[in-house]
């Protein structure tokens, strides 16, 4: 494949530096740059010139998902097959990033969201700042937590993930630090100086790499007073039960007992999202805690095939039109209630589709004799 100015690489003797250049789009990965990122990664990896690679994104946002409203305008106008060849290179990119042989060391700041977790937070390091804002916001869209996400989510502190999964909440960059979801707090000022000291460095050692982020990270920084991840406990009571229905009951009596703006917003954002999204998002986040990152991802190409296919349902297409096209943010769900949504209706996102044409996602073979420990850990 041609370069193309939607993914900058610049070398650095052993190291490359890759920036998500489309700031307009908050660096939206479409097709184009999800295909460069594949071919990249697997380049360097075969290549004994590079040792370290850092992913970073240009103007204010380090990557806010996929394109999700091109995928559905591709959709609309073809095929959903269309869309499953972008979501198939795109969680083939999270598979081979999840176990790469080199250390990748992503600067993330700004908006990290939906796909552009997956580029990053699969990476070995994850460095946050001042201004870094994360979120798996896609059940207010009609989707569900993917990209592996059904993997780091459930591998959160308690039930935390299951919470950001399903409510969409926006974590800043002390919180992605002290659920485990980034590896190092850097001051905004400092991260060019880290990105030139890892440039100067010139090493793929691990050890090395994490000695030098050290060396500009915050270790004091603390959580802000009325940070979520102090309502773990709380999370943890409600969110660790079986059912949708049951998390949302189980909220409103802690309402009951003591009403606040946190309580009340993680109500509404259940509410609001699509019932469909939250049944399948929670059940994919359960059997991820017990799945490889592997399985995750064809999983999960399952789950986004099904959904895509809109057989039975078309809350992806509807919440795209409300919330990215026409913008009223008043999406119409089908079915529109939880109970609604039946047992039978959530399987079919976890099996193989009936299509003669489609078949599971195919990832490449990693051979655990050349991967590092933390890659061989999520097999």
């Amino acid at each position: 494949m041609a370069p193309t100015n939607l993914v900058l690489i610049k070398e650095s003797s052993n190291v490359r530096i890759i920036t998500l250049n489309r700031p307009k789009q908050l660096n939206a990965l479409n097709l184009e740059m999800v295909s460069r990122l594949l071919e990249v990664f697997h380049a360097y990896e075969e290549d004994p010139n590079v040792k370290l690679i850092i992913m970073k994104g240009e103007g204010r946002a380090f990557c806010a998902g996929g394109d999700v409203a091109t995928v559905v305008n591709d959709i609309n106008k073809g095929s959903w097959k269309i869309g499953a060849n972008f979501f198939s290179k795109e969680f083939t990119m999270n598979y081979l990033m999840a176990t790469y042989t080199k250390p990748q060391v992503s600067l993330l700041r700004g908006i990290v969201m939906g796909g552009g977790a997956g580029a990053s937070i699969h990476g070995r390091f994850r460095v946050v700042t001042d201004n870094t804002v994360f979120a798996m916001p896609e059940t207010a869209l009609g989707l569900f937590p993917d990209v592996g996400a059904s993997y780091y989510l459930s591998r959160l502190p308690g039930f935390f993930g299951e919470y950001v999964g399903l409510t969409g909440a926006r974590l800043d960059g002390a919180e992605m630090l002290a659920c485990g979801l980034a590896t190092h707090f850097v001051p905004l000022e400092k991260l060019s100086l880290l990105e030139d000291a890892l440039c100067k460095a010139n090493t793929g050692d691990p050890k090395l790499v994490s000695n030098i982020i050290d060396e500009f990270s915050n270790k004091n920084h603390k959580l802000k007073e009325n940070s979520q991840y102090f309502r773990l406990k709380t999370i943890d009571r409600c969110f660790s039960l079986r059912t949708v229905e049951e998390i949302i009951s189980a909220l409103e009596k802690e309402a009951d007992k003591n009403m606040d703006d946190w309580i009340s917003w993680t109500i509404k954002s259940l509410k609001n999202a699509s019932p469909t999204s939250l049944k399948i998002s929670l059940r994919s986040i359960r059997e991820g805690r017990l799945q490889g990152v592997g399985q995750c991802l064809i999983r999960e190409y399952r789950m986004v095939c099904t959904v895509m296919q809109g057989k039975y349902s078309k809350d992806f297409f509807e919440g795209c039109r409300a919330l990215l096209l026409d913008k009223d943010k008043n999406p119409k769900w089908k079915p529109s209630k939880l109970e609604l949504v039946s047992k039978d209706k959530v399987d079919h996102y976890f099996t193989a589709l009936d299509d003669k044409d489609w078949e599971d996602l195919k990832l490449p073979a990693r051979s655990k004799s050349n991967l590092p420990s933390y890659a061989i850990s999520k097999l």
